[in-house]
């Protein structure tokens, strides 16, 4: 079964929903012993250019007896024909109901996707609430980093994994491949791979509150629900993905990608991807070479990204750049080196790469003023940015964006000034040409298992005051502001640090419309105020209430590895003006030390 010509013939991009790209795996559906659904909660052109999608789907189509397909949300317009013809939702490679696979396997990677969730499996024709799912029902299961805090979703969502999912995603296969051959209920299986590590089981749970809605605890009511789930950490990089589906349309990220390393060992304190990835972990630069050359001859990709929280860190940086324009010099080939240092050191690496046309520089100083830099663990001059800028200047680059945070903890008016005072200096570095500045103003989002998962997120008048200092400051022709919306940033932050009892809500504001909210033209956060009275919880209880150091979160059962009295000393940091080093240099005793060997290692070297 396949989408009808007279539904495709009326919805945007229709090459979305048709299949057959160059690379993509098509498997016999009859042989396959387990067919999996790789889901990506939002559309084909942002799905495509996730990188951790397209792992599992390597990983699992290199089993004989495994079927692994994608599938990514329709938009608007194909939703609506879909459902007017009522045809469900189908996978790209065998055109199949994702009611037909065994499992189905969400990434959640941010907040805004979730009602997706639900409109996919609804689509579909599988009950959204897990509970009301059959035997007859396929296995509902979620990665991402959204897990490391499951609650809000824990009623849609059968099994979660975990952290990373390169060792346990091929142990729940063969347990779920056991557990078909053999036969028996749905409730046998999901106590099975409850015991399987990074593994987790909502439905084993039962969750308490104190009379005033906080948090109690939460118990397993079964003896293979373990009081703590582990995450799941890799030793290595999985070997490079070479051989990826090339889309037929352009994607937000059209260029082949190539991890070079995992984690940051910078220590921001506002940064979730800071803590939950963990420790970092780099690839052998022969790796590398070899990865891209394959690339670009498997895909006819002409620009490749070397992927990674913070390129310039990665050991032998230089050289690596170096090796691969000598390698690739046969191939009209550019490279992209995404989250950089503010640093001369960044500069020249760019400055050392081909382009046809030079493009903008992207830095993020975060916070306008030293101080808050200090605050935040991200230590960095005012001086140290400028003079990065005016290397880059004399370089020839003349197009800057600069990434902003208002709200973090601690910030003044006069913080918010600073990021006006700093961005007119570096407009006044320009001798014969002013540079153009981009000027990002994100909003502070207190994320779960960081050391502010206990302030709170600043008012939506807090917010819309900063936000004026900028307007009015930032009014020269040669700088553009662009800011988020107050409401978005409320939900992200409520959806973030939520408890089970948000599922209501996030089941609510479907129910009254709500998909594609990290889309400015499709969120209307009435929906979800409706949502929330619905379910008679309160967006503040969870956004704009300081919480104390003593209070249980709701995902306190989540081990991350880096243990709450480091986040609690981090948080105290914050207030005391203290620096935290680079642990690749000083050991900062997070608490992985304690379990995992390739941090005993560098703990003992470097004490």
């Amino acid at each position: 079964m396949a989408y009808p010509d007279s539904i495709l013939q009326k919805v945007s991009r229709p090459a979305r929903y048709t299949g057959g790209e160059w690379n993509s795996v098509v498997k016999d559906w009859e042989t396959a012993e387990v067919r999996v659904a790789l889901s990506y909660p939002d559309i084909y052109e942002i799905g495509m250019s996730n990188l951790a999608l397209f792992i599992l789907y390597d990983l699992l189509n290199k089993q004989p007896d495994v079927l692994a397909e994608r599938v990514y949300a329709p938009w608007i317009d194909m939703e609506a024909a879909l459902r007017q013809a009522s045809i469900p939702l189908l996978s790209l490679e065998s055109k199949r109901s994702l009611a037909e696979f065994d499992i189905i396997g969400f990434s959640l990677g941010y907040e805004l996707t979730y009602t997706n969730v639900l409109n996919m499996l609804d689509l579909a024709g599988i009950p959204v609430f897990a509970s009301d799912r059959t035997e007859s029902h396929p296995l509902v299961i979620a990665g991402g980093s959204c897990t490391l805090n499951p609650e809000p979703m824990s009623q849609f969502i059968d099994v979660f994994v975990i952290g990373e999912g390169e060792e346990v995603t091929p142990k729940l296969i063969e347990t779920f491949r056991r557990w078909k051959k053999e036969g028996g209920s749905k409730a046998e299986l999901l106590r099975q791979l409850a015991t399987i590590p990074g593994i987790y089981v909502p439905s084993l749970y039962k969750v308490d509150y104190h009379p005033d809605g906080t948090f109690a605890a939460i118990k397993g009511t079964v003896p293979q629900a373990r009081p703590s789930i582990q995450r799941c950490i890799v030793a290595e990089l999985p070997p490079p993905i070479t051989r990826p589906v090339v889309p037929y349309v352009e994607v937000v990220h059209d260029r082949g990608a190539v991890e070079i390393q995992r984690g940051c060992s910078r220590g921001c304190r506002f940064c979730q991807a800071g803590v939950i990835y963990r420790p970092p972990r780099h690839r052998a630069a022969r790796e590398v070479v070899e990865a891209v050359e394959q690339l670009v001859r498997n895909c006819g990709y002409s620009e490749v990204s070397l992927l990674s929280l913070s390129v310039s860190d990665y050991p032998g940086i230089e050289s690596l750049v170096s090796t691969l324009a000598k390698r690739c010099g046969g191939y009209p080939l550019t490279l992209a080196l995404p989250s950089l240092r503010i640093d001369s050191f960044s500069v020249g690496l760019m400055d050392s790469l081909r382009f046809a046309k030079k493009p903008g520089l992207t830095f993020a100083p975060e916070a306008g003023t030293e101080r808050l830099r200090q605050v935040i663990n991200k230590n960095m001059a005012d001086e140290d940015i400028l003079n990065t800028i005016a290397t880059a200047m004399g370089k020839g680059w003349t197009n800057f964006k600069l990434y902003f945070m208002i709200g973090l903890p601690t910030e003044t008016a006069e913080d918010v000034e600073g990021i006006v005072r700093l961005v007119d200096r570096i407009r006044r570095l320009g001798k014969g040409g002013q540079p153009r500045v981009k000027v990002s103003a994100s909003t502070f989002i207190p994320k779960a298992h960081t050391p502010y998962q206990w302030v709170t997120q600043n008012s939506r008048e807090e917010l819309e005051f900063k936000c004026q200092i900028l307007k009015q400051g930032l009014r020269s022709p040669r700088v553009r502001l662009s800011w988020e919306n107050p409401e978005t940033s409320l939900l992200e932050t409520v959806l973030s640090r939520g408890d089970r009892r948000l599922g209501e809500v996030i089941y609510h504001a479907w129910r009254f419309g709500a998909t594609f909210d990290a889309w400015d033209e499709r969120f209307n956060y009435e929906n979800w105020q409706k949502a929330f009275d619905k379910a008679g919880l309160d967006p503040s209880f969870y956004a704009h209430r300081q919480r104390p150091l003593e209070e249980v979160m709701p995902w306190a059962h989540i081990d991350v590895g880096v243990s709450t009295d480091f986040l609690k000393r981090e948080y105290r940091y914050t207030f005391q003006g203290k620096e935290t080093g680079d642990c690749q240099q000083c050991c900062s005793g997070c608490g992985l030390e304690k379990w995992l060997p390739i941090c005993q290692e560098k703990h003992a070297g470097l004490g």
